[in-house]
């Protein structure tokens, strides 16, 4: 499969083949059961599969402009919606929508949301209301995406990671996740934190300040920042984020995290 998908999606074998079409069929088949994602784990580095992102890429272009038709909701789009039965496990509060080609894992809880084509949700997740789960983005498990969150979807270039949440992390209202950022476990994004490929992450609890981008470390606990930049017209605030403590290592993930919340007093 991977062979002939990379194939067609160079030019060099007509997206009319049947054994290209199965391919792709195939593909977005296994990614709608869990069975492949676009980025796996090893050895403790994120991996991107391209070959399945040209799947994806290539799908949208064998797929045909139809009538979607959801109870008394009418849409018109190329990829079906995802549907849901009690044998999945998963809580899908009404308007909750979710494309065919992502994967909710069983335990996981959908309040009126999006989920792109590609992307992962792992158990235990909570996707609050109008949080959107953009392209591709892999979600571990018992992450809480609180209302209003952007976390941003990456289909090209297809060498690029998307965003990567990982287990444990706690994101507050409003964040803005995009650009292939990469936030470790057991991390704390309170209210309204932005981080992109260029956002200036500032490590501030200690003596010095470590500057990260694009990534956010193991259980740091993230509040929105400023920094002064010089421009031809004046010294102007650009925003950023800041690290201010860490999160503790605990067994009870719950309290752990409204221990941090309270110690850094961290709005969410």
């Amino acid at each position: 499969m991977k062979e002939i998908i990379h194939e067609a999606f160079e030019g060099k074998l007509p997206l009319q083949d049947k054994g290209v079409i199965d391919a792709i069929l195939q593909t977005i088949a296994l990614l709608d059961e869990g069975k492949i994602r676009v980025c796996d784990q090893v050895e403790g580095k994120w991996l991107t599969n391209a070959w399945i992102k040209e799947a994806i890429l290539l799908y949208f272009r064998i797929q045909k402009m139809t009538v979607i038709q959801a109870g008394d909701l009418q849409f018109y789009d190329k990829v079906p919606l995802k549907k849901f039965s009690e044998k999945d496990g998963v809580r899908v509060v009404p308007s909750a929508l979710v494309r065919q080609g992502a994967f909710v894992e069983k335990g996981a809880i959908l309040m009126p949301s999006y989920v792109n084509i590609g992307a992962y949700v792992g158990s235990g997740t909570m996707v609050d209301t109008w949080a959107t789960v953009g392209s591709c983005a892999q979600i571990g498990s018992n992450v809480h995406l609180s209302g209003g969150v952007g976390i941003g979807g990456v289909l090209e270039p297809v060498q690029a990671s998307p965003v990567i949440i990982e287990n444990d992390v706690f994101v507050g209202s409003r964040c803005i996740v995009v650009e292939g950022a990469h936030i470790e476990t057991g991390s704390v994004l309170g209210a309204g934190v932005t981080i992109t490929a260029s956002t200036k992450i500032i490590d501030v609890s200690g003596s010095k300040e470590v500057v990260h981008q694009g990534f956010v470390p193991k259980n740091s606990v993230v509040i929105p920042g400023s920094i002064t930049k010089k421009f031809p017209a004046g010294e102007y605030g650009v925003n950023c984020a800041l690290i201010i403590g860490s999160r503790k290592e605990s067994t009870d993930k719950k309290t752990s995290l409204t221990q941090a919340l309270r110690e850094f007093q961290v709005s969410v």
